[in-house]
């Protein structure tokens, strides 16, 4: 192998939304790099912070458990991050980038902050690049379809429409499957600093509920499209 040859990108995967622990184990037994509880009691995945901290304590090291707040106040969501060890915020309501940065301590915590961007052609008047820049501070930004509820309840929004170039870690997220994951990661991969994908419908048996199976494919299709740029 040539010593000079770029290393292939490996896209890291976190599976969004567990509530059970054999859902944590096949998750991490397949491969995932983080895992995500959400805690926005409105959603029907919903855990509290103690339970988020009982199944994050399976947890191997290196993956990472991240917590899901929407609209939360800035001292409930320190509280929970801190119950959580090692764990980041991923802020998915309507949080200004003030807001996102006390609700992750003021830089205690790291945090992603989730851009959600409209369904079909109007996905091309959202300002990614914008977007990106106005939350700098956050690691990373996760790419959602804009739906009336928060999150993106399974749909897919237009990936081709996004912007070239995005001065940012993107994390693909809304509508993924083993199915059309490969496709995302190969359009989106050269046009930000690194691409992660999150998937939580997509690997479901009812809502809440993961399938194993649809984990390891899910985790497979990832793994192939990093083989096969």
């Amino acid at each position: 192998m040539n010593a000079t040859a770029p290393l292939a990108a490996r896209t890291r995967i976190k599976i969004c939304g567990l509530t059970r622990e054999q859902d944590v184990d096949a998750a991490i037994e397949a491969g995932a790099d983080a895992i995500g509880f959400v805690l926005y009691p409105a959603s029907p995945r919903a855990v509290t912070v103690e339970r988020a901290a009982e199944l994050a304590s399976r947890f191997p090291p290196f993956v990472s458990p991240v917590l899901l707040f929407v609209n939360e106040g800035a001292a409930r969501s320190m509280a929970a991050l801190s119950s959580v060890p090692g764990s980041m915020a991923q802020f998915h309501g309507d949080e200004t980038p003030e807001q996102c940065w006390q609700g992750a301590g003021n830089g205690a915590y790291r945090f992603m902050r989730a851009a959600r961007i409209p369904i079909g052609a109007a996905g091309a008047g959202f300002d990614l690049v914008k977007y990106a820049s106005d939350y700098s501070r956050a690691q990373a930004i996760l790419l959602d379809a804009h739906v009336e509820a928060y999150g993106g309840g399974g749909k897919a929004f237009d990936w081709s429409l996004l912007p070239p170039a995005v001065d940012a870690h993107l994390v693909l997220s809304g509508g993924l499957t083993p199915a059309n994951v490969g496709d995302g990661i190969r359009q989106l991969r050269t046009r930000c600093k690194s691409l992660s994908v999150d998937v939580s419908s997509g690997v479901e048996a009812a809502k809440g509920i993961k399938d194993a199976a649809r984990i390891r494919d899910f985790v497979a299709a990832v793994r192939e499209a990093d083989a096969h740029p």
